[in-house]
């Protein structure tokens, strides 16, 4: 047993001595490639098994002969020990450096390529996490793109649409300075209207710009759905008698709800400008909400005709007004915009989808709770 135990302690001592040299340098070369690591590694193995057999040898006095073949024994095993360390580091290091060029590769603005050989499970963990960074940055890159393009088309519609009141504007002001203007009263009702219609705008621009900052700040309230429609309806029925067009309310569930009732008010004002402008003369635009599933549905139904369905998923961008022949004589095409902007502040969801003869535009949100 005492034999045993001096065999014990004399391997430890040679192997612990290895193993402290070891730590040694791999601590001066922790900077360094991951083949000398390796390397370092597998040596520090070999070394510290080469000290205990050969300190263990030495004590029991075994021949030169058989202590020779010890030797020889443990240095082959180090040989190719350190033969294997060196040839993994390489296929380890190889992979790591394939890694990084994809890696790069999207992150100066391509899209991620995995390297074709696979690597040990971490690098292989690690390609798998890149490539989804990759895809939410290539969502992120395309909805930039998508909002660059929205603003570039709200500049161009709000510098027009500035452009033509101001100049009606300054001719009517000009025709009154001279003393030209043959009705002045209708000169001056004219330009309130126009003034109007850019104060109007302005405060479309102010609203968006306060959602898109995130500073749109709701004092939400229970209210009753069918009072919110009620009030809807009574304000847009002066635009709905002068485009003739019928306003249909009747379906309308009292669902309590918790909103800002003044936000949520032009929600439904801006949804039914939007119908009512749509609508031929003699159509109609109808009104609806109902409770599903601890949800409240707002639906506003119009005339339309219908929108193409690759703009469907466009209809609530900033700036979109569709074609030619949907687009209404005045606006900036924020009025949507600003809808799907309440409504999501409000944790709800704006919509829009064809139906027969036009459009559903609908807006869910969270019942109130009881």
């Amino acid at each position: 047993m005492q034999d045993t135990l001096l065999i014990a302690l004399f391997a430890l001592l040679g192997a612990g001595a290895a193993g402290l040299v070891g730590a040694l340098v791999l601590r001066l070369l922790r900077h360094r490639s991951l083949v000398v690591t390796l390397t370092v590694v597998a040596a520090v193995a070999v070394t510290a098994m080469l000290a205990g057999t050969l300190s263990v040898a030495w004590e029991m006095f075994l021949s030169p002969h058989d202590l020779k073949v010890v030797t020889i024994v443990v240095a082959m095993a180090a040989a190719v020990s350190l033969a294997t360390a060196v040839l993994l580091g390489r296929w380890v290091a190889a992979r790591s450096k394939a890694l990084t060029e994809a890696a790069r590769s999207f992150g100066d603005g391509g899209s991620f390529a995995a390297p074709r050989e696979p690597g040990s499970a971490e690098l292989v963990s690690l390609t798998r996490e890149l490539e989804e960074t990759s895809r939410k940055l290539a969502v992120s890159r395309e909805r930039e793109r998508t909002l660059e393009a929205s603003r570039r088309e709200l500049v161009a519609w709000i510098s027009h649409d500035l452009r033509t009141p101001l100049a009606g504007l300054r001719a009517m002001a000009e025709a009154l300075e001279d003393g030209v203007a043959a009705d002045p009263a209708r000169y001056l009702r004219q330009m309130r209207t126009e003034v109007e219609r850019l104060d109007g705008m302005v405060g479309d621009l102010f609203e968006i710009s306060r959602i898109h900052a995130g500073s749109l700040v709701l004092t939400p309230s229970p209210v009753s759905v069918y009072d919110l429609v009620g009030d809807a309806l009574a304000g847009a029925d002066p635009l709905a008698r002068e485009h003739g067009v019928r306003l249909v309310g009747d379906s309308v569930d009292a669902v309590p709800v918790d909103v800002d009732s003044k936000e949520m008010s032009r929600v439904l004002g801006n949804l039914l400008v939007n119908a009512i402008r749509r609508t031929p003369a003699d159509g109609t635009v109808a009104v609806a909400a109902r409770s599903a599933s601890g949800q409240v549905v707002l639906s506003v139904t119009d005339g339309c005709g219908g929108i193409p369905e690759e703009d469907l998923d466009r209809v609530f961008d900033t700036g979109w007004r569709g074609t030619h022949a949907r687009t209404p004589p005045a606006g900036a095409g924020l009025g949507l915009a600003i809808v799907r902007g309440i409504v999501e502040a409000h944790q709800g969801r704006a919509a829009v989808r064809n139906v027969a003869g036009g459009c559903c535009f609908e807006v869910t949100l969270p019942t109130a709770p009881a």
